[in-house]
């Protein structure tokens, strides 16, 4: 009862944004989110720490597997 997690409802504008999971080198932590195409500006989203986490931002957010970009 108390301890239920609570469905994310997420609208989110994607125009001119590009999914990106940005991945540090020295500790392998990744976070998922978008980029402005325009600015540069990254806005990160959720923490990535297993593939689950992955499928859950790609079904949230509505995004594919091949429109997401790797950064380092």
């Amino acid at each position: 009862m108390f301890w239920r997690r609570k469905k994310r409802e997420t609208a989110y504008d994607k125009t001119g944004k590009i999914p990106v999971i940005r991945s540090s080198i020295c500790t392998g932590e990744q976070t998922a989110g978008f980029k402005d195409a325009a600015s540069g500006r990254f806005e990160e989203l959720m923490l990535i720490r297993s593939d689950g986490d992955l499928e859950e931002f790609m079904r949230l957010y509505d995004v594919e597997a091949s429109d997401i970009r790797r950064e380092w």
